[in-house]
């Protein structure tokens, strides 16, 4: 076997490094484009759950808001069933976005207060002997009040009032802020009877007298209509 000469083993070395760099680079750049590849992918799977979790989580909030729905129409039709049933569908909506927009207000406590308040008509247009209107029932000048916080042009308390839309949105506005100064107990009684009266009842550990008859009578009946509501899977 012949040796090898000088020179070709000279040039040949060379040639196994130019040989291994080539490699080096087909590889190197063969992984780049992998992992690269496999990056995007990774992004568009991220992409595609969180479009998933979105739609799930629409779907379960949809759910939840056709429920709900359904529960508050289910209610009304206890005590009315003369309403329209476009009407009724608008009612029981809006109590539904009241119950989003108050985090201390739910469907069950709104719909146990204009059970009692409309002494369990549903009647939108109800008038009470001391002139409070609506499904609410709403006193004219707290009305003109609260009208402006809910961008209502006033016209007239009964345009105004006996739109149970607008009765909703006023009412619970109100019956949210009381709650969040006396609580639950302390804003129905404030609701009936004056934030005065609660307030003292309050201070004196919910003493029976302090509170005028009927509102002593009101907060005991809207929380068991109250609890009656959440137990009911209508």
């Amino acid at each position: 076997m012949k040796k090898e000469s000088a020179i070709y083993r000279y040039l040949r070395t060379p040639l196994k490094v130019m040989v291994i760099v080539l490699l080096s680079v087909t590889v190197i750049g063969f992984t780049y484009k992998y992992f690269d590849t496999t990056d995007q992918t990774r992004q568009k799977m991220v992409q595609m759950e969180r479009t998933l979790q979105d739609l799930r989580a629409a779907m379960s909030i949809d759910s939840l808001r056709e429920f709900q729905i359904k529960k508050i129409m289910a209610i009304i039709d206890q005590y009315n069933t003369e309403l329209s049933p476009v009407t009724k569908y608008d009612i029981a909506n809006e109590i539904y976005l009241a119950s989003l927009k108050y985090t201390n207000l739910d469907v069950d406590l709104i719909c146990a207060t204009i059970t009692h308040e409309s002494a369990g008509t549903w009647n939108p247009t109800i008038v009470s002997p001391a002139g409070a209107i609506g499904l609410m029932q709403i006193m004219p000048a707290t009305g003109a009040y609260l009208a402006k916080y809910e961008g209502i042009t006033w016209t007239n308390e009964q345009e105004i009032l006996t739109n149970p839309i607008y009765n909703i949105r006023m009412g619970t506005r109100y019956l949210s802020s009381l709650i969040s100064y006396y609580g639950i107990e302390g804003g129905l009684a404030a609701y009936n009877g004056g934030e005065r009266q609660a307030s003292l009842w309050l201070k004196s550990n919910k003493a029976s007298g302090i509170l005028w008859a009927e509102t002593e009578n009101y907060v005991p009946a809207v929380i068991k209509l109250y609890d009656q509501y959440k137990g009911e899977n209508l």
